[in-house]
């Protein structure tokens, strides 16, 4: 039979129980009674560990137990009881309150009406209860100490403050409530360490689900946490986010039970139940993360793998080499393609432009250089559910929708997309474009993303590479980038036809990256294996690509370089060197590590 051991602080001296065949009645009896003053042994039996609990009539206990496996980042389920057992786990589990504290919170109907030292008094509703063990071992402490940063108690207090997102857990039968987090200030320079450390020790619970600012998580003030203590950020720190075990109060009061109960917030016990997902200790490439800032207003920090990072980098320096020999090495900045992709993750809709009117003596004037780069990024969009949308100049808006309808047609679109157009004529316009009702507070889009587009030159005119003026075959679309810097909210990136295929490839990596995808998805939800995704057949491909230049040609679009009208992209032919380009790309994004 298993040996627990338990330590209680007696009048006198404390003294170690080795529980055997007693263990069922001896634990009933502690968590019971008010006056054993029990205290933490976490530091003197290694192989206990906290743990908050939840108690719910028996009726409940599968779907509450199924909404934990749902959200498994907020709600570690260590284990729960037999009914008519309900403080008996597998294993041993004893209080780290102190005498007479309150160590329960009671609910009624969904209403927290009363704290509790014992449950004795509901001895005979307890045996139709279960008890529910929600791990809650991570140690930011820790993670603070192996960072090299102090610890930094609020005030003095045990209980730092946590804090009600609007980050919806997944619901389940009835059982629904926020994400609850907890949050610490801490230097730029140390986050990535921190992280890792916080990985390395606490695994899915030590992982953050944000770093930046709250309000993206719906937090107003982080001196009004809805649990504990408010924590301070100084300036020139950034507040990290981890997901708590505190959600499960939300989850008790959504279900409206007429009874039930739950620890209080800083108050746990102590068990030798182990969690299923336990970090493994020394992290692999695919577990070691990597901070990257994405945006500087509102300010955030995406995480990703150190092997996605390294695959991404690996993109980015396969669409930099050159075979025209048309001078873009300088154009080229270190990890933009890996800064944009975090961006392009976390955005909810984003604007696509492209078309560059290079050929002004025919019509239409377009060049095959952009278009298929902007369908490729399209397509991986949609698959991924965010809305999307392309902007292109209003005299060509008629060609676009006929080469989005006949890419839907031939299966390189899933679905028709929006095709919008712009006149601009000053600020306010742009930003009346950009911002539902105008308000910058609103923006309709989160990231605009311009592949192959004429921008305007310092005379206010827009030229093709042979320096003609092209203005007037171009809007001014450009507008809208210059007007989303001053737009908190809307981030913007500039990439070439092959960085469109770099893009979708980039989020297909991210995707697949099991740290980049739980901090997407704030820790709650589950997680899904690639091979589950739609999204995995959306990736660019030489046969779709072929198809969508095919459909160019069709429309009489010509390439950049030769203005001939064929299977070429900038002089360069598709087989010789655009299939080799994208095929070398999937092979890189789909290697196994």
């Amino acid at each position: 039979m298993h040996d627990s051991l338990l330590l209680i602080q007696g009048d006198t001296m404390p003294f170690t129980l080795h529980l055997r065949s007693r263990l069922p009645s001896a634990i009933r009896s502690l968590i019971l009674q008010k006056k054993p003053n029990i205290r933490n042994i976490s530091s003197m039996a290694g192989e206990l560990r906290p743990a908050s609990l939840v108690v719910l009539p028996r009726s409940l206990a599968p779907a509450f137990e199924r909404f934990c496996q749902a959200n498994t980042g907020p709600l570690p389920l260590l284990g729960q009881s037999e009914p008519e057992k309900w403080m008996l786990p597998p294993q041993g589990a004893i209080s780290e309150t102190r005498m007479g504290h309150p160590q329960f919170w009671k609910y009624e109907f969904g209403a927290c009406t009363g704290s509790l030292a014992s449950l004795e008094q509901y001895s005979e509703q307890l045996k139709d209860m279960v008890a529910f063990f929600l791990g809650c071992s991570f140690s930011l402490e820790e993670a603070l100490e192996k960072a090299g940063l102090p610890r930094r108690d609020p005030a003095g207090h045990s209980q730092a403050g946590a804090y009600k997102t609007t980050v919806p857990c997944v619901t389940h039968a009835g059982f629904c409530c926020p994400l609850v987090v907890t949050m610490r200030p801490i230097p730029k320079d140390k986050l990535e360490g921190l992280v890792r450390a916080c990985c390395s020790l606490g695994g899915e619970q030590g992982q953050p689900v944000h770093i930046g600012d709250p309000e993206l998580l719906g937090i107003k003030e982080l001196s009004k946490p809805a649990y504990g203590y408010a924590m301070v950020c100084p300036p020139g720190e950034v507040p990290v986010f981890w997901p708590s075990p505190l959600t499960s109060l939300g989850a008790v009061s959504s279900c409206e039970t007429p009874l039930a109960f739950a620890s209080i917030p800083g108050c746990t016990v102590m068990t030798d139940l182990k969690d299923a997902k336990a970090p493994p200790g020394c992290l692999t490439p695919e577990r070691i993360p990597e901070v990257h800032h994405i945006s500087q207003d509102p300010l955030h920090y995406s995480i990703a793998s150190v092997s996605a990072s390294q695959k991404i980098r690996e993109l980015e320096s396969i669409i930099g080499i050159d075979p025209g020999n048309r001078g873009i090495g300088h154009l080229l900045c270190k990890d933009e393609l890996l800064k944009a992709s975090l961006s392009l993750s976390h955005a909810r809709s984003v604007l696509i432009t492209t078309g560059f009117p290079t050929h002004f003596n025919h019509e239409p004037p377009e060049e095959t250089d952009g278009p298929p780069g902007a369908i490729a990024l399209v397509a991986f969009l949609q698959a991924l559910e965010k809305e999307v949308a392309i902007i292109v100049d209003q005299r060509a808006w008629n060609l676009h929708q006929k080469i989005v309808e006949d890419a839907v047609e031939q299966g390189v679109l899933k679905t028709q997309i929006p095709i919008l157009t712009y006149q601009g004529g000053s600020v306010e316009a742009a930003q009346a474009f950009l911002c539902k009702d105008g308000d910058p507070q609103t923006p309709r889009f989160d990231h605009l993303v311009a592949i192959e587009r004429a921008g305007r030159a310092a005379d206010g005119n827009y030229y093709n590479a042979r320096k003609m003026n092209i203005k007037h075959l171009v809007d001014p679309i450009d507008d809208l980038f210059l007007a989303a810097k001053k737009i908190p909210g809307i981030s913007s990136t500039g990439v070439s036809n092959w960085g469109g295929y770099a893009l979708a490839c980039a989020l297909y990596i991210l995707y697949s990256c099991a740290v980049h995808s739980q901090y997407l998805r704030k820790a709650v939800g589950p997680s899904r294996a690639p091979g589950d995704q739609a999204w995995t057949q959306a990736l660019p491909s030489v046969i779709k690509e072929e198809k969508m230049l095919g459909i160019l040609v069709q429309h009489k679009v010509r390439s950049g370089v030769s203005g001939i009208v064929g299977m070429e992209v900038d002089g360069l032919p598709f087989h010789n060197t655009h299939a080799k380009m994208i095929q070398k790309l999937v092979d890189v994004t789909t290697a196994q590590v």
